[in-house]
């Protein structure tokens, strides 16, 4: 093929010339996941109707998809049987890591070397993304030519497991779906798909010698509408359900077995059984019929530990071992309750029998049994981070999802650990706080959050993080029916993901971030032309209260550099915002974000209100939780209140199990009238508001006063509110001291018993 000086090709590309052979659209040098070395010459290669590509055959699925992608896309490219003849050259080259790649591209041609298939396969998917983004279009016209930057890449991933999740159990999706989701995973270097397939709502893969499974568990009477939350709670009163079939399978596994990745199926056990159970009662420990689940929730009726039960997990087993080939099997162990283990009189006189400490060592032995087995057919397990409760199986990784501290603890006990919590990969949470968001299971996940996840924790030393093998993405879907709804939950969040454990974690967050979102809004019109309903949040707009020598201030950014943005502040003016905006009252600021003259993204309105705690410092005993640090502890004191419909925005603060200690000091002795505070309380979410607050106040005189309040809750609110003053017979305060005890343990019969119940708590308002 030929070569052409940069300059010649910007003025070609200027060119409306895309549907006639002479022309050439130019590609460009954004890349996601970010090579670990990038090179950018000067100049470009361009291919044309006479491209050929040279590969071995050891790297069949790298060649065939990038000639797929050029013939699709472009309408050229063919195999050529010599190196000589090809302007594409992928060849092996031993002395290069596991699954990395180079990438050449010169005036003699584009030439990639791996070590492996997995490599040849990411140096084709990078050189796909410097290939023009309207090949994407799909379409056979073809475009007659296009250039690729003279570029020289050296690149490998920072950990080996890269993966992401998706749940059908909740709602089922297609098989065409499936290969979409894997397609996404693929293209940005990703090798793990976590297929989650049995839960209470539905069994979703054939079983042949249990024909129920499908034919009954794959299938509820209906589907609850709106929020778990929400009450009374409403359902649409439809039959709901789908399975693939084992051939449908073995189609999925070998599509991902083209794109490099290997499919990770999780059947749960010992919980999340009620769909199974219900098809055959006598794997539950009460023998009684009971419905596929039609609400979300964790669930009392889990397997018992029995002999029936056993045969049938090892049948089912043995039937979907031959349908992957993947070395993993995920066996769940999450969220199950104890209660019918407790009053069954088999589980009990095995915990005797085995010498075991409670009905946790039981699950431990449960977990132990089924491993066994596992490792008997030559695969291994994995589990959530709950099955190191009563001891971990041998030869078990460990998933942690609910925080680090269970891969802290397997890694430091010799067990492979893959990192995936809720304060960082989940991807079910709101990621905006807008209130025209999609319907999401609550929580608060921007995509800066994943980017600057970092998955070996860092109370690891550098022996015990050798055993972190990755981490990964999770979808669940009780709140995302449609295929639309998933793209939307998933991107951009999965660009971030990608980043961080193919390129590694980022060491100058503010930096590289602001960097990343370049490459994204430049990768987001990719996603417009492939009609993927991804989030766009890069003009959204963040204002925070700024406090400088007792003088308030609002300040506004954006997360794409570059940007202009107009304000308007209680309904003045319009203005350009060039700097913070001086606060002297309760106010409503209205922004919008401008690129090149236009309006992009939503409108931006925020209400501050201006109460004599947001000049006060305040200190807490306890960090809230990573998952929900909102804006931190300031942000009890910043002037706006959370929402009213979710606890997950960047207003909330939520404690998890901790008695709180909160002191506000005020910069000089005030006198107060009155002090509101708010409790989200959603119990079906393990939320709780607090039974009682003890406030204390400090008066000018050193003296103390203290009282004692209830909270006020309503059933179908879920905002919890109480109001305190204090007698101080016109004496000033100084400091309040607020003790704000937890609710303590979730009881029996109640959705998250035996958890610790959270606390959330957003701006305390002082009048």
């Amino acid at each position: 093929m030929r070569t052409i000086p940069l300059i010649l090709v910007i003025f070609i590309s200027s060119l409306v010339l895309s549907c006639q052979k002479d022309s050439v659209i130019q590609g460009n040098t954004s890349i996601i996941p970010k090579p670990q070395q990038l090179t950018v010459g000067d100049g470009f290669y361009v291919l044309d109707f006479s491209t050929k590509i040279n590969a071995p055959d050891d790297f069949e699925n790298a060649y065939r998809h990038l000639l797929g992608y050029l013939q699709m896309g472009a309408g050229f490219g063919e195999l050529s049987p010599t190196a000589s003849n090809a302007d594409i050259v992928i060849r092996e080259n031993t002395k290069l890591p596991a699954e990395g790649y180079t990438l050449n591209i010169n005036e003699h041609g584009i030439l990639i070397e791996a070590s492996d298939a997995s490599g040849a396969f990411y140096g084709v998917q990078t050189l796909i993304q410097l290939l023009p983004d309207e090949m994407v279009m799909n379409t056979k016209k073809g475009i007659g030519a296009v250039s690729v930057p003279f570029v020289t890449i050296t690149d490998a991933p920072k950990f080996r497991y890269r993966g992401m999740h998706l749940d059908v159990a909740r709602h089922f999706f297609p098989k065409e779906f499936i290969k979409e989701y894997i397609t996404h995973l693929a293209s940005l270097k990703m090798n793990y798909f976590h297929w989650h397939l049995t839960d209470d709502q539905g069994w979703r893969i054939e079983i042949l010698q249990y024909a129920d499974l499908t034919t009954h568990s794959a299938y509820r009477d209906e589907t609850l509408v709106g929020h778990y939350s929400d009450s009374p709670q409403q359902y649409d009163g439809k039959r709901y359900g789908g399975f693939y079939t084992q051939e449908e399978v073995r189609e999925i596994v070998r599509f991902a077995e083209q794109h490099q990745v290997t499919i990770i199926p999780e059947i749960e056990m010992p919980g999340h059984a009620q769909a199974a159970i219900s098809a055959y009662p006598e794997l539950g420990c009460i023998g009684k019929e009971i419905p596929v689940a039609t609400t979300w929730g964790v669930f009392e009726d889990i397997f018992c530990p029995n002999q029936k039960t056993f045969a049938f997990l090892e049948n089912v087993i043995d039937a979907v071992i031959p349908l992957f080939p993947g070395e993993y099997i995920h066996i769940g162990g999450d969220e199950a309750p104890k209660t019918q283990w407790e009053s069954c009189a088999h589980c009990q006189k095995l915990i005797k029998d085995h010498n075991l400490k409670d009905e946790h060592g039981l699950q431990s032995y449960f977990i132990t049994k089924m491993e066994a087995y596992i490792n008997s057919k030559g695969k291994k397990i994995i589990g959530w981070d709950e099955i190191l409760e009563g001891g971990l199986a041998p030869n078990a990784t460990v998933m942690s999802w609910r925080g680090t501290q269970g891969a802290i603890q397997a890694a430091r006990e010799g067990h492979d650990v893959i990192l995936t919590p809720t304060s960082h990969a989940y991807f079910d949470y709101y990621q905006a706080e807008n209130d025209d968001e999609p319907l999401a299971i609550g929580g608060f996940l921007p995509l800066k959050k994943v980017y600057e996840f970092n998955p070996i924790p860092k109370e690891l030393n550098e022996a015990d993080s050798k055993f972190v093998l990755g981490a990964q993405g999770n979808l669940w879907t009780e709140y995302i029916s449609t295929e639309e709804h998933v793209e939307y939950m998933i991107f951009p969040r999965m660009l971030a993901m990608s980043e961080v454990v193919w390129s590694g974690p980022t060491t100058e967050p503010e930096t590289d971030y602001n960097e990343f979102l370049t490459r994204v809004e430049q990768f987001n019109q990719r996603l417009d032309l492939q009609q993927v309903n991804y989030a766009n949040h890069l003009y959204d707009l963040k204002g925070s209260i700024v406090k400088e020598n007792d003088t308030l201030f609002y300040s506004l950014s954006t997360a794409v550099s570059g940007k202009e943005i107009h304000f308007v502040l209680n309904a003045t003016e319009e203005k350009v915002y060039k700097g913070r905006i001086p606060i002297t009252a309760s106010s409503n600021i209205r922004a919008n974000v401008f690129k090149e003259g236009k309006k992009v993204g939503r409108t931006f309105s925020e209400d501050i209100l201006l109460h004599k705690g947001v000049l006060a410092t305040i200190s807490i005993n306890a960090e809230p939780h990573k998952a929900y640090s909102g804006s931190g502890k300031n942000g009890l004191i910043n002037g706006v209140v959370g929402s009213n419909t979710r606890y997950g925005d960047s207003e909330w603060l939520g404690f998890w199990g901790d008695d709180l200690e909160i002191t506000l000091t005020f910069p000089e002795p005030q006198k107060i009238e009155k002090l509101d505070l708010r409790f989200y309380n959603a119990t079906g979410q393990w939320i709780y508001a607090p039974p009682l607050i003890l406030a204390t106040a400090k008066l000018d005189n050193d003296e103390d006063v203290s009282t004692e309040n209830v909270v006020n809750i309503k059933d179908e609110d879920p905002i919890a509110t109480s109001s305190i003053s204090f007698q101080t017979n016109d004496a000033l305060i100084k400091e309040i001291t607020l003790v704000i005890p937890s609710y303590g343990m979730i009881p029996n019969g109640l959705q998250g018993a035996g958890n610790k119940a959270w606390t959330f708590i957003d701006e305390i308002i002082i009048e």
